[in-house]
């Protein structure tokens, strides 16, 4: 409420105004991207901005299902409670560490290697992003290829009003979390800093699954004139995991809690540094470029084996048995150079984004290395040393401009193309397979099309779609043979296909919010395994393109707030999808022959995700309560059903869960968070993994409470 009571003084008269009282909810946690900004065009294109500080989400532990609730089909993949990762995807797309999306934090690329190993092991804490943005397929042309699209996480700016702030967020909860988060900020005429600490303990909802992490970052700018700013930054996240291990169906039915290893670790350490430098020559033009890098590693010490293999000590060497020890090493350099220019020809006006990307990745892989027999996170090996020493080397670089006509005050188109062009090498030693079959090389060419256009009905409301081509590449696991008796094919093709969009949006009745869409995407040349047989008849599985995907689906948001008395508010909210994944053409190996998977669904992709929420604000009080739903699904693309004795593969039940979230601040001081995550207890897994962390079930978390204390001074 704002109150305005004044008096108006001129030379001839005295008027008193009447008070003015306004009333609105001022909490705005989800919105869109505006046309242009970054470098880059949203304009036609399915966007979604989350604003962290307007949430009330457990950001401690990332609770993807509280912070992407209003994203309407985010499939999140909760294999632990850990806050150490974040894995989602959207539109039946594969959710493992978010490797089908483009991942950035302010424009700069996290993914390790993005085509050796796409996968975003940088986990920066949440407490220090004031934002998520999220683009969907149909952008790829600008950002990068992946059928999914780009998720960017924009931190805290640097306080501009003082030189130097201190935050400090402490949150305590179940399962012997304790989260910090320290950071200064502040300005000092052209010069503004901003740095955080963050330090993550939890001994886990299962035994055994202990979680310790931290993460460090700065960031400096100078702006050297009103048009030319350079801003340096480097961001590193590190954390240690104990990892309880799988469970089959009956261990699951028995005590999701359980643990079935004690002595298996994973950690990533990775440094993410960057030079950026923005540059706007007039007040229609910007230029940034961008260089950065991620280097680091990705580290496991595993007894790696089905749920039903115990991990037991030997009673003739009274030792337990040698675990597996692998190492990933990235070495990811990026050069961006993006330019934006606003124009008008003949009287069209127009927006042009163009850009050149170069990348130069090295992902040394080590694995199958003979670890000890010890319990403690321990990387040695023996001195036979690594069973796979590989490097997988590639140099690409894309070309890329998309144009927004503005065809008249209400429409406008934007075409797009992207050229990449690019080689991955595979060299070193698989000490079981023939050296003269290992060398692989994997050239990377295409020249992908796509279109958006957008036409406002209204101030408020439009209409927005799309089509763009799109590619995932072969990566690093896809060719490599996994025993003796596997081979791969030389030939691979990069998963290739397109999406397309169709959608309106804004706001009628004052205050009802919406956003509904309809998508469907095809996938070419999936990856899998199929089964032949040698020139003595013997049969091996064949690692190859094993068939195509077509995925249709509807996405709806509605929100609507209203007032109920002066200060109190109410919202009410609905963030869901229907999808239908099929295989429409494909063969798989199903034990010593190939069976045809046309007409099966896709596994991991539910036919409905469905979040729906009640927020009410009273002054500086807010709360949400969340039920989330998501339908049942298959592990495998020959949708198996029941469940093998070492739960490797299988049905996935629907599930549902509820969240309540409460929030309070006092002041622009302090401010208090609290919550209960599922709050009856529900008994759930989300997926059953083909691989890491290993085949089998692995349980979310069960009832557990927060609290979060913040002080800004």
């Amino acid at each position: 409420m704002i109150t305005n009571a004044q008096k108006e003084t001129d030379s001839t008269s005295v008027k008193e105004l009447k008070e003015i009282i306004i009333r609105s909810w001022q909490h705005k946690d989800i919105g869109r991207m505006p046309d242009a900004a970054n470098g880059f065009l949203y304009i036609g294109k399915k966007t979604e901005q989350v604003n962290i500080g307007e949430t009330n989400a457990n950001i401690a532990i990332k609770t993807g299902r509280q912070l992407f609730a209003k994203v309407p089909g985010v499939f999140v993949y909760d294999m632990d409670g850990s806050g150490n990762q974040l894995n989602i995807s959207t539109r039946g797309l594969d959710p493992h560490r978010s490797w089908e999306y483009n991942i950035r934090q302010n424009g700069i690329l996290l993914n390790s290697d993005m085509y050796g190993y796409p996968a975003s092991h940088y986990s920066a804490p949440m407490e220090s992003y004031e934002k998520i943005e999220l683009i969907r397929g149909t952008g790829s042309l600008q950002y990068g290829a992946q059928f999914g699209g780009m998720i960017n996480y924009v931190t805290r700016k640097p306080d501009s009003t003082k030189a130097f702030t201190l935050e400090s967020v402490n949150t305590a909860g179940s399962f012997g979390l304790l989260s910090t988060y320290n950071a200064i900020s502040g300005t000092s005429g052209r010069f503004s800093y901003y740095a955080y600490y963050h330090k993550r303990h939890s001994n886990g909802y299962r035994e055994n699954s202990r979680s310790d992490a931290e993460a460090q970052f700065a960031h400096l700018h100078y702006q050297f004139s009103k048009k030319l700013g350079l801003t340096a930054a480097i961001g590193r996240s590190k954390y240690l995991h104990q990892l309880p291990g799988q469970l089959n169906d009956s261990m699951f039915a028995a005590d999701p809690r359980m643990s079935t290893r004690s002595r298996n670790y994973f950690s990533p350490d990775i440094y993410v540094p960057s030079l950026t430098l923005l540059w706007n020559p007039s007040a229609n033009t910007s230029i940034n470029i961008i260089a950065s890098g991620v280097y680091g590693a990705r580290n496991s010490v595993l007894f790696d084996a089905f749920a039903n293999v115990a991990d037991s000590i030997d009673m003739q060497t009274m030792q337990y048995k040698n675990r597996q020890v692998d190492i990933d090493n990235f070495h990811s350099n990026t050069l961006d150079i993006r330019l934006l220019h606003h124009y008008t020809i003949s009287g069209i006006r127009g927006k042009l984004a163009t850009g050149i990307t170069y990348m130069n990745n090295d992902l040394h892989r080590r694995q199958l290395g003979k670890g000890t027999t010890g319990t403690d996170y321990d990387l040695s090996v023996d001195a036979a040393g690594f069973g796979r020493d590989l490097h997988f080397r590639t140099s690409n670089i894309a070309v890329y401009a998309e144009n927004a006509f503005q065809i008249n005050t209400r429409w406008t188109i934007s075409p797009g193309l992207r050229f990449e062009q690019g080689r991955s090498r595979m060299r070193g030693i698989i000490k079981y397979y023939d050296p003269g079959a290992l060398p692989n090389d994997i050239p990377h060419r295409f020249l992908l099309a796509g279109v958006s256009s957008q036409f406002q009905i209204d101030k408020n409301n439009n209409l927005y779609g799309g089509w763009s081509q799109a590619y995932r590449p072969t990566i690093f696991k896809d060719i490599i043979p996994v025993s003796v008796y596997e081979r791969v094919n030389s030939e691979l093709k990069d998963a290739r296909g397109h999406t397309a969009e169709l959608g309106i949006r804004g706001k009628v009745l004052g205050r009802l919010q919406y956003d509904i869409s309809a998508f469907s995407i095809r996938y070419k040349n999936r990856m899998g395994s199929i089964v032949l047989n040698d020139d003595n008849g013997q049969p091996y599985t064949y690692k190859t393109n094993i068939g195509d995907s077509r995925t249709n689906g509807l996405e709806l948001f509605l929100q609507y707030k209203f007032p109920i008395t002066q200060n109190l508010y109410a919202g009410l909210f609905s963030s869901s999808a229907w999808m239908e994944a099929i295989y429409t053409k494909g063969n798989v190996a199903s034990g010593s022959t190939n069976v045809s998977v046309k007409g099966n669904r896709v596994e991991s992709v539910p036919r409905w995700i469905s979040r729906n929420g009640l927020e009410m604000l009273y002054k500086s009080f807010s709360s949400s309560l969340l039920y989330n739903y998501t339908a049942a699904t298959f592990s495998d693309a020959l949708n198996t059903d029941t469940p093998p004795s070492n739960g490797s593969k299988g049905y996935t039940p629907a599930y549902s869960v509820w969240d309540l979230n409460l929030s309070f601040r006092s002041n622009s001081i302090y401010s208090v968070r609290g919550g209960i995550n599922n709050i009856f207890n529900r008994q759930y897994f989300t997926k059953r993994p083909a691989f890491y962390p290993g085949p089998g079930i692995w349980p979310s978390d069960g009832r557990n409470f927060y609290i979060t204390i913040g002080v800004r001074i």
